[in-house]
């Protein structure tokens, strides 16, 4: 029996869904069509894997892809050994996130970050800033130009920076900032970079097509 890879100390979680047609991209489906959302949802997720496995080429982290949809034999059959895999929890995004974060924490990790998949510029050397900003700070968070984020990193559990997020909307990441403050949380911010969620984010995506 495959043993799962070990943790490290810099833990990386990788947001996906596993590309079904019909119930991945549902905002692209009107343009691409069942098919081309969930070959996009493929494609960006396949991006995504690609800057984790070069960020380990330079340092010691251990990714781990929490899924929905499909199971785990279906993802390592697309993505490949040498990942930990877990299904997503119940609950909002805020409910999975905390709960990716804490199991992350209690299997030993101690500086965690949470990526999704819809970011393409999001690379190696971004990823290393953000594990070596999160040694000397609370907690970093990539603002994306829609008004939500892209990555948080974080040594605690932090439970108030999900809760009574308006998830989805552009006030995420200023909402978030608001109770880092109240909690005098020592923060980073790295540069804003775009999501692909929309008909009108595709060009975003075209330099990193395939």
């Amino acid at each position: 029996m495959l043993k799962s890879p070990t943790i490290q100390k810099q833990h990386l979680i990788i947001f996906t869904r596993y590309p079904e047609p019909g119930k991945t991209k549902t905002r692209l489906i009107p343009v691409l069509g069942n098919v081309g959302a969930a070959n996009l949802q493929q494609q960006m997720t396949e991006h995504t894997v690609l800057q984790a496995r070069e960020l380990q080429k330079e340092t010691a982290i251990s990714p781990e892809v929490r899924f929905a949809g499909g199971n785990v034999q279906l993802m390592q059959d697309w993505l490949g050994l040498g990942l930990v895999y877990q299904p997503q929890s119940g609950g909002d995004l805020g409910d999975r996130m905390i709960k990716s974060l804490a199991d992350a924490l209690k299997s030993g990790a101690e500086y965690v970050i949470i990526i999704g998949t819809d970011c393409p510029e999001l690379n190696a050397q971004i990823l290393a800033t953000a594990f070596e900003q999160l040694h000397t700070h609370d907690l970093i968070l990539g603002p994306a130009i829609d008004g939500g984020y892209y990555l948080i990193g974080l040594r605690q559990p932090i439970a108030e920076l999900f809760a009574n997020i308006e998830w989805g909307t552009n006030q995420v990441f200023q909402q978030t900032m608001g109770i880092a403050e109240k909690l005098n949380l020592l923060h980073w911010e790295l540069p804003v970079l775009a999501d692909v969620d929309r008909p009108e984010d595709l060009p975003i995506w075209q330099p990193f097509a395939k």
